[in-house]
């Protein structure tokens, strides 16, 4: 692991992290982190792969993990940044194999944002996991429950007492940037998500998009459900898309979960799944 600073458009530094494969690389992964969760959280899965041939970047969006600054109060951030923070790493992937396919490997919102990627064009597929639209009438039952005291009470009175979202403190998602989670907030309060709180112009960028996307469906996943699984593809409208549905019970462990696919415990379960739907791309394409 080489640990690496980024640049994003505007001249933001992000910590990252680059994996090299011993051999000649098969292509490039980006992972690209769920809300509030470090790079850090993805290092072992990160190893393994490299060690199944692929070359793998990760990074902390600005505000958050290796990326944030001594306090957040104040800090100003929204999910556009977040996603030229994405687009900084896909450059930086694809400028050190650019002859190679480069895939997003996308974790719940690391998978909603490839949409409105500028770079969209130096992708060559997506594995979505255990991600889907953010729209609170489709979150899973557990947490639908809550939610709606979690976006109108929680949230507004959080970042206006401390200037930025203490999920830390709060033991909720983790510490956000104000802009980052009052926008997503207003995504997942309409039932379109990030295309409906946003508009035309974003609708257009989701259909611009005609790289192929695997979604992973994680049945005991707390978060996301199947429905909103769908509701997430459904924005990539033009490209080609699946779903991947999978079960505890067939991987033989008792649970998942919206985290668990990243978990060591998945080494020689779940994770060569994954790397198989990665390496499925090449193969669809060829």
């Amino acid at each position: 692991m080489r640990a690496e600073t980024l640049t994003s458009a505007d001249g933001t530094q992000l910590a990252a992290r680059s994996y090299e494969p011993a051999q000649d690389a098969r292509g490039s992964v980006v992972i690209g982190g769920a809300m509030g969760v470090r790079q850090e959280y993805y290092a072992n899965f990160a190893e393994w792969l490299s060690r199944e041939g692929w070359r793998v970047t990760t990074f902390d969006y600005r505000g958050s993990g290796d990326s944030a600054p001594a306090s957040l109060r104040g800090y100003r951030a929204d999910l556009f940044d977040w996603t030229r923070d994405y687009e900084a790493a896909i450059d930086h992937a694809h400028a050190a194999q650019p002859d190679a396919p480069l895939y997003l490997l996308g974790h719940s919102l690391g998978a909603q944002l490839p949409g409105l990627l500028a770079n969209q064009h130096k992708v060559s597929g997506m594995l979505s996991v255990a991600a889907g639209s953010g729209y609170w009438r489709e979150n899973a039952p557990q947490l639908k429950r809550m939610v709606l005291y979690f976006w109108y009470v929680a949230v507004p009175v959080a970042v206006k007492l401390f200037g930025y979202f203490p999920g830390r403190k709060m033991r909720k998602v983790g510490d956000l940037p104000t802009g980052v989670v009052m926008q997503w907030r207003k995504w997942c309060l309409n039932p379109k998500y990030s295309v409906g709180a946003e508009g035309e112009p974003v609708r257009r960028l989701y259909a611009r998009a005609r790289f192929p996307v695997v979604a992973v469906s994680i049945a005991d996943d707390e978060l996301m459900t199947l429905r909103g699984t769908h509701s997430l593809l459904d924005l990539y409208e033009n490209a080609p898309r699946q779903v991947e549905r999978v079960e505890p019970a067939e991987l033989q462990v008792r649970r998942i979960g919206h985290f668990g696919p990243f978990r060591s415990d998945q080494h020689d379960k779940l994770w060569p799944r994954m790397a198989k739907w990665l390496g499925g791309f090449g193969t669809a394409a060829a």
